[in-house]
């Protein structure tokens, strides 16, 4: 019973491993520092293009 336990383990191991590789990735962090910077300069291209 207890070589049983092991091998199935070890195959959801496996299978959980596979199927976590073809899940789609979530997107890289951005901190909030970041996101206000990149926000402001948006903003300002937006308001440059405005101006033209």
């Amino acid at each position: 019973m207890n070589r049983q336990k092991k091998l199935q383990q070890l195959f959801k191991a496996k299978a959980k491993k596979a199927s976590a590789k073809l899940a789609p990735k979530k997107p890289k962090y951005i901190s909030k520092a970041d996101r206000l910077k990149m926000a402001a300069e948006g903003e300002s291209e937006t308001s440059l293009i405005t101006e033209n």
